[in-house]
């Protein structure tokens, strides 16, 4: 996993968190839309962190070669 790539995934969901809580928070008011931009930015960098250490993990699942072994075989 590189490294340049968790970072721009992180601030992708972070400014998309700051957006989506902002925008909640402008409803109640001005405070609250700062506030809400904060905790959406933590929240979606926390997102954007986990999402790409799991669709590594798929990706690192999928290239796999399944062992000659085990075969998979329906009974129907």
């Amino acid at each position: 996993m590189s490294r340049l790539k968790r970072v721009f995934s992180r601030a992708k969901y972070a400014a998309i968190g700051a957006a989506v809580g902002g925008a909640l928070g402008g409803i109640v008011s001005r405070n609250a839309a700062s506030t809400g931009a904060g905790v959406g930015a933590l929240v979606g960098a926390t997102v954007g962190e986990k999402r790409v250490d799991v669709s590594s993990v798929v990706d690192d699942v999928k290239n796999r070669k399944p062992d000659a072994d085990v075969v998979s075989r329906s009974d129907d």
